[in-house]
């Protein structure tokens, strides 16, 4: 078995070995099984079945993993990506009005092109023509909404006077809702502050733990009264049932619900160039990133065999919009198996495999709540966010773009709004203040730049 591994994987040449690279899958996968507990949780506010997102989610993360196993032989794993998931329930269906059929065509088209770019390069290319500043402005405003997100289902910020506001405590109490939804907005707040504890410490798994102590604050709440269950609220109990046993969730609900009666109108072409903006560059942005942790680029900082990693990432994106989950992309957090030593596809394999074992685990992870996973949502955006510290701010050409990208998302709850304020800012900016003469901006910012006008003028 081990030279079975050693011949596939190519251990000595990475200087690695089986237990490392073993040790690295887990680590990987205990860094990001929240989303698990986090993906159906998100979908489910589109209208669609949390148990059937949750098979979907792990199988598409099996699946993506595998091929980016297979295709590259590099320690990276892939999962239903947050913001993404962000975009598709709370923009494209909660804002827009679209049917999570729909979205969920949308995804697949962007997979289908994906795969067509990936095979070209041209993928890479359209990486390379994204300003850096807009990179940064948009990945940090995909941070501020999601942690926006967490403190909503959390209760912790509600609608209010001034649009928004605290939770209110004390008339929670005099009305007695407090033992509701007062608990699960106090248990959020206590697990995002252990959270940040154990990042602030770099315990393994730390976002996953969290969340599990969270959940089992609530446990214990509830077993003594202190936290009492009212679905009215959209507070429901935090105890796994196994009235059913064992068993997976069926994908019947979700699978293959694909709907393209809108696919030739315009606001389908720039739902599905959202998707496509947010995923172009996240995907490579994390690849790169954490190739460059484990010294895998080469001399001119590019990574090798790039296209097969990008291959992967295109076809798990395809074939998790058919088993009915938002964009599948590479996790950051691969790097925490990198940096525990995993150098190949091994890691990954493991990765796979803990995710196709945890279908048999769906009444756990079902059965956390949302104040739950609200710390998860906090602190992945928080380490979202500090992309923006990448900008120079010195040159307010790069940095009102890449500002008016990030607040735009959480103020006007919407990625795509983000995408599109952010690029028509860089255009206009640069052309007004003369500065494009300067730059090599690529073409193909103009253009999105007159799509995204034309939407806000027809659509």
């Amino acid at each position: 078995m081990t030279d079975f591994l050693e011949k596939t994987f190519r251990l000595k040449e990475h200087q690695t070995d089986v237990r490392t690279e073993i040790l690295a899958g887990i680590t990987t996968f205990m860094t990001m099984a929240y989303i698990l507990a986090v993906n159906p949780g998100i979908l489910s506010a589109a209208g669609m079945d949390a148990g059937a997102v949750f098979t979907a989610t792990a199988l598409g993360a099996c699946l993506g993993t595998l091929l980016m196993a297979l295709f590259s032989n590099y320690p990276f794993a892939l999962a239903p990506g947050m913001g993404l998931n962000a975009f598709f329930a709370y923009t494209v269906v909660g804002q827009m009005g679209y049917s999570w059929q729909i979205a969920l065509a949308a995804v697949f088209v962007e997979g289908i092109l994906f795969i067509v770019l990936s095979l070209t390069k041209v993928r890479e290319a359209l990486f390379n023509s994204i300003p850096p500043a807009l990179k940064f402005g948009v990945t940090s405003g995909i941070g501020l909404f999601i942690t926006f997100i967490g403190l909503q289902n959390s209760k912790l910020v509600v609608a209010g006077p001034t649009l928004v506001g605290l939770y209110p405590f004390k008339a929670a109490l005099a009305d007695g809702t407090f033992w509701s939804t007062g608990i699960g907005a106090l248990l959020a707040l206590i697990g995002i502050l252990l959270t940040a504890v154990m990042m602030t410490k770099k315990v393994p798994g730390g976002i996953l733990v969290g969340i599990l102590v969270t959940w089992g604050l609530g446990m214990i709440c509830e077993l003594t009264g202190i936290y009492v269950p009212n679905p009215k609220l959209g507070m429901f109990s935090v105890m796994p049932s196994f009235a059913n046993g064992i068993s997976v969730p069926s994908l019947a609900p979700t699978f293959m619900q694909l709907d393209f009666s809108v696919i030739f109108t315009f606001n389908f072409i720039t739902i599905m160039l959202s998707f496509m903006f947010v995923d172009l560059f996240d995907t490579l942005g994390t690849l790169i990133g954490v190739a460059s942790k484990a010294k895998m680029l080469d001399k001119d900082g590019k990574l090798p065999k790039i296209e097969g990693a990008l291959l992967a990432d295109s076809i798990a994106t395809t074939g998790g919009a058919l088993l009915g989950t938002s964009t599948v992309t590479t996790f950051v957090e691969s790097s925490a198996g990198v940096a525990v030593g995993g150098r190949t596809g091994l890691t990954a394999v493991t990765v796979a495999v803990l995710f196709f074992l945890s279908l048999f685990f769906a009444p756990i992870f079902l059965a956390i709540p949302a104040f739950a996973t609200a710390p998860a949502l906090v602190i992945v955006g928080f380490l979202m966010v500090s992309s923006l510290l990448n900008v120079d701010f010195d040159d307010m050409t790069e940095a009102i773009p890449a500002f008016v990208a990030a607040v735009a998302m959480p103020f006007m709850y919407s990625i795509s709004e983000g995408i599109s304020m952010g690029v028509i800012s860089y255009v206009a900016i640069n052309l007004l203040s003369g500065e494009y003469k300067n730059k090599k901006t690529s073409w193909i910012v103009y253009v999105l730049a007159v799509i995204f006008i034309l939407k806000y003028i027809y659509v």
